[in-house]
């Protein structure tokens, strides 16, 4: 077992190596963050990192492209808010709706409102929630994504959810997590999706 002095002496040694590294590390830009995978979770980081930028007082704007058929507590949380817009333009997922007319239709408008969020440059953050899944169905070309991030102002962070994230995107982002799903209570012991979990 290591003594005191010792790790004292390894972590000073490791600190040093680190804060050289993030000396080197000068360039600030906009990013575009991808949260994807089967795994829960991709909604749940997108929407914290909108806590943490309302607690540096940035305007984010969020589109949620899915939500919005039904009630959610992070609706009623950021309506408090006035540096956060927050658009729930969904109707559900595409086995409720069961009509592919009508959502590539509200994907087209919820796209819209993404593409006026993230062109603007006061908004700090736009967060296009399940976006993949519009672009896994093709109700919107992910060519119109990847043009829009070639030209997003270069402060504006903009976050994409979803799983099944194209390869195009997968590129075109500066940070990518693949969350993976180990086990969830859903598939394994049949519990439905709960408040304040999962809505």
């Amino acid at each position: 077992m290591r003594t005191d002095a010792e790790h004292a002496a390894q972590m000073a040694r490791k600190k040093a190596a680190h804060d050289r590294i993030v000396a080197a590390r000068d360039n600030e830009k906009g990013l575009v963050i991808l949260h994807t995978g089967k795994g829960k979770g991709k909604t749940t980081a997108a929407l914290g990192m909108v806590v943490r930028a309302i607690g540096h007082g940035m305007k984010v704007g969020v589109i949620q492209f899915v939500k919005g058929a039904m009630e959610t507590g992070e609706a009623a949380v950021f309506a408090r808010f006035p540096n956060v817009e927050f658009k729930p333009m969904g109707e559900g997922f595409t086995w409720d709706t069961q009509d592919r007319t009508r959502d590539i239709a509200v994907a087209r408008t919820a796209w819209e409102e993404v593409k006026r969020m993230v062109t603007d440059e006061s908004y700090d953050m736009v967060v296009a929630d399940e976006l993949n899944i519009v672009l896994r169905y093709d109700y919107l070309p992910v060519d119109e994504v990847l043009a829009l991030i070639a030209q997003k102002p270069s402060m504006t962070h903009l976050v994409i959810t979803g799983r099944n994230a194209p390869d195009q995107l997968i590129e075109a982002a500066d940070l990518v997590t693949e969350m993976e799903l180990v086990k969830h209570p859903f598939r394994e012991q049949g519990v439905k999706a709960q408040r304040g979990v999962e809505f």
